[in-house]
């Protein structure tokens, strides 16, 4: 994976211009990322080859790094750990960050299982803080309209993909049976929304407190229920998180027996896990990129855990109606 042109002149401005140049992983969307290692500080014998930071490299005519610098100052302001911003090139979608390390919490479990509860526990702890301590200020609510954009992605992705013929009024109206507690809620009270965090967007860190986890990717933030980051976090697409663990950490953030809260979390983990479907169909149909189709069959069963939840009838009845079983989790391998 090659840096676009005009990074090495960026890195150049910066201070690093003896930087070595490595890929990292990236993310579903058209943004990249690579590891910054500065030569100058390796020949003059700094610890571990010196100096390191991230370069993201995102094409402005595809992303604007401008909502990452706002909630990245947004999230450090409150006391969160944000990547601090060493460089900014708006123009041509340029910005060099703090480096967080290797200790990526979805790795991290894979190779060490009985961190899991305490790790869980601290994100949970986390988006407590954050809910009562950031405020969303000049974010874009997370509104009906929002919710609507992308619950279509399922109609106009996956569905079609499938060779479901969409009733969109009636699509449409199902899911706007089950949202006006929702937006009540979200209205009265609206929380920092990440959107993306679960445990590949959550780096450990060697800090006390609610800075032990890093957080990444949250330039798609909006001001929404404080239940969607959690269900974000619980019904993670890329790795399983058992019924009992989740289980635990509502009562942890909700205390046992919110029935009120427990009904916005299914209804908000069904609105996420039925877009997720069709981003994922899309990122293999339209972008080439077929490795998040194997994840399909997980987040299906989230979706049928959530469906079977007293609050999302209406969409219970059009999944029913609409997408038998073999269109669903069995269609996606």
């Amino acid at each position: 994976m090659q840096v676009r042109q005009g990074a090495e002149d960026f890195l150049a401005a910066a201070g690093w211009g003896r930087a070595r140049i490595l890929p990292l992983a990236g993310d579903a969307s058209f943004r990249r990322y690579f590891r910054v290692v500065d030569r100058a500080d390796r020949a003059a014998g700094a610890d571990k080859g010196g100096r390191q930071a991230v370069l993201m490299d995102a094409p402005p005519a595809h992303e604007d790094v401008r909502p990452f610098l706002s909630v990245a100052r947004l999230l450090q302001d409150a006391g969160f750990a944000a990547p601090r911003i060493l460089a900014e090139d708006i123009p041509r979608g340029f910005l060099l960050i703090e480096d967080f390390g290797d200790r990526l919490m979805g790795p991290v479990l894979q190779a060490e299982p009985e961190l899991e509860a305490g790790i869980y526990a601290d994100a949970v702890d986390l988006l407590a803080a954050l809910h009562a301590n950031a405020r969303p200020g000049a974010l874009a609510p997370y509104d009906r309209a929002a919710l609507l954009r992308e619950v279509l992605v399922f109609a106009d992705w996956y569905a079609r993909a499938a060779g479901i013929a969409v009733d969109v009024p009636a699509y449409v109206a199902a899911w706007d049976a089950v949202w006006p507690d929702v937006l009540a809620q979200t209205s009265a009270h609206p929380v920092v929304t990440l959107r993306d965090f679960h445990a590949d967007n959550l780096m450990l860190l060697d800090r006390p407190g609610v800075q032990s986890l890093g957080l990444l990717d949250f330039q798609d933030a909006l001001a929404g229920h404080p239940a969607y980051d959690l269900v974000s976090l619980l019904q993670d697409a890329r790795r399983d998180v058992s019924p009992a663990l989740e289980a635990a950490m509502l009562d942890r953030f909700a205390g046992p027996g919110n029935a009120a809260f427990r009904a916005s979390y299914e209804v908000l983990g069904a609105q996420r896990n039925a877009k997720i479907l069709g981003v994922f169909v899309r990122l293999r149909d339209r972008d080439g990129r077929t490795g998040y189709v194997e994840r399909l069959p997980r987040v299906w069963s989230y979706l049928d855990r959530n469906l079977a939840h007293p609050a999302l009838g209406p969409v219970r009845a059009w999944f029913d109606t609409n997408v038998p079983a073999h269109l669903r989790a069995p269609w996606c391998r």
